[in-house]
């Protein structure tokens, strides 16, 4: 039947890619004698010459270069895929959050929660649910895993123990934690590196639209408080529910695939070559790059052995540990303050709907991180700046003896701990772009160490029974924060190590001076080095326009 997703089954224009194959590269001759030491912090220094630069521009959607067609093309990429997988997001935090908000909705003395229940069911759906994304047909496994965790937070509506609670909520985390690590890598397989952060900034903004809505939804659920014999906290669960379950049959029909398996009913054969052709520089598809067993020591020594899986799971580590704002710490606080009389302040609903105010903030800090990154070609400056902000406020936190203005503004800075990632992951995009499967490998570890780090730490440092001051847990916070910022540091280190080394290809011809220059072999077992100085230069497999440029440092 037509109108079933199946695998599109449509061969390559030889024609055009042997034209495009010929096109010619601008190539720019830089001299490195007098580089200025400040120069180490110029993250596409070596990654794209003066020539590409010149046809980005931040506050274009599209770069410069592209062609009508190539527009055409990225904006049905850009519904298919980013506006679905915001939507998905969306949900994805609403079903995480809803146990917070219920919590403190009637849930915590219906079902005797006692001790550190909350956070032990909070640890619960951060257990890593690991695959092959290579080998999944993607517009099959996010769409189950949307209905499966959507099915399990409408059974939470019938639960009447803790216990109930903590066994329906592992089950939901089993299916929402291969979403994030499965977007981002159908993001990277029809996206070019330089047009992944913003597109990964707008749908990262469905986890604040998700917490933010969290808030709202639960407080409209409360005023359906006994409607068909359900508290108001059970219709937190059913709301949810309602909103997650319709995505995923339409996930199934939107999900393309990748461009080597596309199953999408809405692109045209041309239009999946073009994808293809697009993405062939950098090797995101299978057929670019022989893949080899999974458990081949020929595919694992080159990851565990260089820098990138051990340090760029390292930094995921601590960047899934450096937000307090998933404790529930700010509602609990909020729920904590009394007036004169030593009454509690807000009501429920009032709680609900002030807890929106830090995830709202949150839009603007994660999308303003994205548009920094691409503005300034600096993706470890928007970590940086981001993390200096969230130490400040978990410091503020951590101290606690401030005035409450003083906690009102380190909480509205939560947010900005979970504002790098879209720069980070789609840091991590461009640095294995010559290697789809270890890019899936890594990506997935990401997740899966990230995520099963915090779920024992959160036990640790964020116990419910010192709520809401939270000292191990915040002082946690600032330091997972600023050793964020020294993992960027460090990545931007080693990332302009290997630029550097293959820059020839960016379209960089480093002169001057002794230039050490890596050809890597396709199969990743030799390299070839080679001196270049002065005009003596050699490059394979690149044709040198006529309007080549010069770069002098003076």
């Amino acid at each position: 039947m037509k109108f079933i997703p199946t695998i599109r089954h449509v061969a390559d224009d030889l024609a055009i890619e042997a034209v495009t194959d010929e096109q010619e590269l601008v190539i720019e001759y830089r001299d490195e004698t007098n580089r200025p030491w400040w120069k180490f912090f110029d993250e596409y220094e070596y990654r794209q010459n003066s020539y590409e630069k010149s046809g980005h521009k931040w506050f274009k959607w599209f770069d410069e270069r592209d062609t009508k067609e190539d527009k055409k093309l990225i904006l049905k990429l850009d519904l298919l895929l980013t506006c679905y997988s915001l939507a998905v997001y969306w949900v994805k935090y609403l079903d995480q959050t809803n146990v917070n908000n219920a919590y403190v909705s009637g849930m915590r003395e219906d079902l005797g929660f006692k001790g550190n229940d909350l956070v032990n069911v909070q640890a619960m759906y951060l257990l890593p649910f690991m695959f092959m994304l290579p080998k999944v047909p993607l517009n099959i496994v996010i769409p189950a895993m949307d209905l499966c965790w959507g099915i399990m937070t409408l059974l939470c509506c019938k639960i009447h123990s803790v216990a109930a609670l903590k066994v329906i909520r592992f089950f939901v985390g089993v299916f929402e934690s291969g979403f994030v690590p499965t977007a981002y890598f159908l993001m990277g397989s029809w996206y070019k590196p330089s047009e992944v952060a913003r597109r990964a900034g707008f749908f990262y903004m469905g986890q604040f639209l998700g917490l933010l809505s969290s808030g709202l939804l639960a407080s409209a659920a409360l005023d359906l408080d006994g409607v068909g014999g359900f508290e108001g906290w059970r219709w937190v669960f059913i709301v949810d529910a309602i909103a997650t379950l319709p995505l995923a049959v339409i996930g199934f029909f939107v999900i393309p695939g990748t461009p080597d398996k596309c199953v999408s009913l809405f692109l045209t054969d041309d239009e999946i070559r073009r994808c293809r052709l697009r993405m062939k520089p950098y090797a995101t598809e299978t057929t670019a790059v022989e893949k080899k067993k999974f458990f081949s020591w020929e595919l694992w020594k080159p990851l565990l052995t260089t820098w990138r899986m051990p340090l760029l799971v390292l930094v995921a580590c601590i960047f899934f540990n450096n937000n307090s704002g998933t404790s529930g710490s700010f509602i609990l606080w909020l729920k904590s303050l009394t007036d004169s009389e030593g009454n509690q302040r807000y009501t429920n609903q009032k709680i609900n709907q002030l807890s929106s105010v830090a995830p709202g903030l949150g839009f603007v800090y994660v999308y303003s991180a994205s548009l920094f990154a691409d503005m300034f070609k600096c993706r470890w400056g928007a970590i940086a700046i981001t993390q200096t902000l969230n130490f400040i406020g978990c410091v503020i936190l951590a101290v606690w003896d401030v005035s409450e203005a003083a906690k009102w503004f380190a909480f509205c800075l939560q947010y900005t701990s979970w504002s790098m990632s879209p720069s980070y992951f789609g840091w991590v995009s461009d640095i294995m772009r010559h290697d789809p499967q270890a890019y899936a490998i890594v990506i997935v570890a990401m997740n899966m160490m990230g995520q099963s780090t915090q779920a024992w730490v959160s036990v640790l440092v964020f116990p419910t029974e010192e709520s809401p001051r939270f000292t191990k847990g915040f002082a946690t916070c600032a330091a997972c924060a600023f050793g964020c910022v020294v993992g960027g540091i460090a990545v931007l280190y080693f990332y302009k190590r290997d630029e550097k080394r293959i820059c020839h290809k960016n379209g960089i011809i480093l002169v001057g001076s002794a230039v050490e220059c890596i050809e890597a072999e396709k199969d990743n077992t030799t390299d070839r080095k080679e001196s270049i100085k002065g005009d003596d230069i050699k490059v394979d497999d690149i044709r040198v326009s006529a309007s080549s440029e010069s770069v002098n440092y003076q």
